[in-house]
């Protein structure tokens, strides 16, 4: 939970919590996760699935404030399922583009055996089944926070192959806009 919170709950105003983070004096242990700061183990008592890390990725750095949030939501959600978290990734860069650094490297760790994300595509736009069959095939695993997405396979082939397609003729940063309105046009 974040400290502003933490704090209203043990019924501290939040800027004594924050002036305890700051002088090292918080009686819990307070990560800071980009902007946010967050009260508690990030590890919890019992864990269930080896060592997790969380992958959370914005395409643009005018969304950072969007970053802190996908983390927020995927460290609750790691929490409540009791994940054994080892650290948080975030990165700025394209979905489309495959030279992210910081992806590809939790890619290769083989420490890292659970990839916490709460969207499919924060992995990878297209074709994230090859991710996970890779991941799968070294006994690790993804998983998807929010798979509340398009579950009818026609559609999401159709999205990604304007997407892709958009990506050639427009460049990949308006790609997905592109595509989203093709497929909003088609629809209606």
């Amino acid at each position: 939970m974040n400290s502003a919170d933490w704090a209203l709950s043990q019924g501290i105003h939040p800027q004594t919590a924050y002036r305890w983070y700051r002088t090292s004096k918080m009686p819990v242990p307070a990560p800071k996760v980009g902007q946010l700061m967050l009260v508690g183990d990030l590890e919890s008592e019992d864990p269930k699935h080896g060592s997790s890390v969380i992958y959370a990725r914005v395409s643009s750095s005018d969304q950072k404030p969007d970053l802190d949030r996908q983390v927020a939501r995927v460290l609750a959600f790691a929490a409540e399922h009791r994940y054994s978290l080892e650290r948080v990734v975030t990165e700025v860069g394209s979905a489309l583009n495959g030279h992210r650094r910081k992806f590809l490297s939790l890619l290769s760790d083989p420490e890292a055996e659970t990839i916490l994300v709460e969207h499919r595509d924060r992995l990878c736009r297209l074709r994230a089944e090859y991710a996970e069959a890779a991941l799968n095939a070294q006994s690790r695993r993804l998983v998807v926070v929010d798979t509340a997405e398009v579950d009818d396979d026609l559609v999401n082939d159709v999205t990604e192959s304007l997407t892709s397609l958009c990506a050639r003729l427009h460049g990949p940063r308006s790609a997905v806009n592109r595509a989203q309105k093709a497929i909003e046009a088609a629809c209606s």
